[in-house]
């Protein structure tokens, strides 16, 4: 296994490159094509962990990590929150006044909606922001811009116009840390998180009765996600992310319970929970 690297999809400069430096600083990262490349590179042992991002503020789950997640064979064995800063990167001599296009994924185009139309720029859709500024910086000229990170433009030569130029201040994007072994940290771990899928069996308040033992053990759940499966509408999974240890009596009779009701249960892995959870924790609903 390649010791400290770390695997993300995108191309360098892409958030989940600023998620993996931020995270683990001093580690090589690995860009990889796609969410499969990575988990691939994983299993393959070209990298020691991989950055996956699951969740986001303003746009909601990652479909293809649920889809992807429970036949990876591999388990989650940490959590990040990265703010995403959106800038808006141009080629030098470039200037707010000869801008006409900007080049970004696009679910980043859809968070600077404002940017967009204040400075009546085209939005041309791209494969992810980290290539849109490759792109924009290939290209040259002084017409075309790319919504990106402040690492992108370090990478790629661009300047940066305007920082910050997403709509909503708390657009963060929550990341799992993958692994090719599972590892569970000790159960005096202050604030453990653990992540299960499971599907329930088709009888009457099925889904219910499998829940009940996380009220009846005190178990707080913070995620319950349910997504298709194979393509059948009456084949639904359940991601699901709860406070606890696996091995904690509570959270073992609670998924005593769940397995009862349950066609299929598999737990993903356990992990502290990040600075961030427990900051919004703190803050209150």
């Amino acid at each position: 296994m390649t010791a400290n690297t770390i695997a993300f999809q995108g191309l360098p400069g892409a958030y989940s490159d600023l998620a993996c430096r931020a995270a683990y600083p001093g580690w090589a990262t690995l860009p990889c094509p796609s969410f499969e490349a990575a988990m691939v590179a994983l299993r393959e042992g070209r990298c020691e962990l991989a950055m996956l991002p699951c969740e986001n503020s303003l746009a909601g789950r990652v479909p293809d990590i649920h889809r992807l997640l429970p036949d990876s064979g591999l388990f989650v064995v940490g959590e990040h929150f990265q703010r995403v800063e959106h800038c808006l990167l141009a080629p030098k001599g470039a200037t707010l006044a000869t801008l006409k296009r900007a080049h970004s994924h696009p679910v980043a185009l859809g968070q600077v909606l404002r940017l967009l139309k204040e400075k009546k720029l085209e939005a041309v859709i791209e494969a992810d922001t980290a290539g849109a500024a490759h792109l924009v910086a290939e290209r040259g000229g002084v017409e075309d811009a790319a919504i990106a990170s402040e690492l992108a433009a370090e990478i790629y030569g661009l300047d940066i116009l305007e920082k910050n130029v997403e709509d909503e201040a708390h657009n963060t994007t929550r990341f799992y840390v993958m692994s090719r072994e599972r590892r569970y940290p000790p159960i005096d771990t202050p604030n453990p998180v653990t992540t299960f899928v499971f599907r329930v069996r088709s009888v009457p308040a099925a889904l219910y009765k499998a829940l009940g033992g996380f009220a009846t053990n005190g178990v707080n759940m913070t995620k319950l996600e349910s997504y298709m499966v194979g393509g059948r509408f009456s084949a639904t999974q359940f991601l699901c992310d709860v406070d606890g240890h696996p091995d904690s009596p509570a959270l073992q009779r609670a998924f005593e319970e769940l397995a009862f009701f349950s066609r299929e249960f598999r737990i993903l892995g356990a992990y502290p929970a990040h600075p961030y959870r427990l900051e919004q924790a703190a803050a209150g609903d």
